[in-house]
């Protein structure tokens, strides 16, 4: 007969094999974000390097010329080309049991509704908690670089291995609220001015993520207008709105507080998630601590989120 431990293994690796995907969407659908990411296809696979590297262009080619007749032309080499590097961060999670807890559910059932209990746990705990790494500025020890990082309120930092001070070209756009307070019949002047600063021809925010107080705020503004929010959002629990070309949502997760007054302006086109091909919330070998009497079943992943021009990103911030 099968030992209670080996059971218990059997039937997380079987539950987890079984819900690989509900685990993974689990993560992502709990994400404003990363739902936008998801259904544009940038939540990308690599296996394996150094670092995460993406090409940019920096600049325009630079012998377009004007020209007449006999003219000389400009025929020199062009440099338009450098990369941003981003590092491999990882993130696990563990299903474990103790000894006593596996005994004591020996029975069938009582061993199913562990396992279900810890693996819901560990659904949950990814989802939750990975979203608060998505907005994060990478302060955190061994944490990605979330949109805190990628987007500042000011346009500095290093991100990707290239500092916007030495770099214009890598700087976000940012604007700051110019009274204290966002009222509903000032917001939509700031949205604007945000707008215009990240449009670049056909390129254009069609995500902003707002804070609970700016996307009351901005939601207020347009009830008299009868707008109402998209109902594939709403079912999965975001409430979005419309700004021109761009959903609005407010996610809960984005922890902001609830004073912030904080508007991320984000052209998604230019945004990844990039996971590591062997460790996309992948289950791996079950464990069995030397030092204690239970069983621990290891959950990894492994990439970051990668931005390949910030220029087109945005911040829409209250006054300090």
């Amino acid at each position: 007969m099968a030992s209670p431990n080996s059971t218990f293994t059997e039937m997380v690796t079987t539950s987890l094999r079984n819900h690989a995907k509900k685990l993974v969407d689990n993560v992502t659908d709990h994400n404003g974000l990363l739902r936008k990411l998801k259904a544009n296809g940038n939540i990308t696979t690599k296996s394996g390097g150094y670092e995460i590297v993406f090409p940019l262009e920096y600049a325009e080619n630079g012998t377009y010329q004007r020209y007449s007749g006999f003219d000389q032309l400009d025929v020199a080499a062009s440099d338009v080309f450098t990369a941003a590097k981003y590092d491999w961060a990882q993130v696990a999670i563990h299903v474990t049991a103790s000894g006593r807890e596996i005994r004591m559910n020996n029975g069938p059932e009582q061993m199913i509704d562990l396992v279900k209990a810890r693996v819901k746990n560990a659904m949950n705990t990814a989802g939750n908690n990975f979203s608060v790494d998505l907005y994060g500025s990478g302060a955190l020890t061994n944490q990605i670089g979330g949109l805190g990082l990628i987007v500042t309120s000011d346009g500095s930092g290093t991100v990707g291995g290239i500092n916007s001070a030495n770099y214009a070209f890598w700087a976000n756009q940012f604007y700051e609220n110019p009274v204290t307070g966002f009222a509903t019949t000032s917001v939509g002047a700031s949205f604007n001015t945000m707008w215009l600063r990240t449009v670049r021809g056909n390129d254009k925010p069609d995500l902003i993520v707002c804070s609970n107080d700016l996307y009351a705020i901005y939601e207020a503004s347009l009830q008299a207008n009868q707008r109402y929010m998209k109902s594939d959002k709403a079912s999965l629990g975001f409430s979005e709105l419309q700004y021109k070309t761009a959903d609005v949502i407010f996610d809960s997760n984005t922890n902001f507080g609830t004073t912030a007054e904080i508007g991320y302006f984000l052209n998604t086109k230019y945004l990844y998630l990039v996971e590591h091909s062997e460790a996309k919330w992948t289950q791996d070998d079950d464990k069995v601590p030397v030092n204690q009497d239970a069983v621990v079943i290891p959950i990894y992943w492994m990439g970051n989120l990668v931005c390949t021009n910030r220029s087109l990103q945005g911040k829409l911030i209250d006054v300090s």
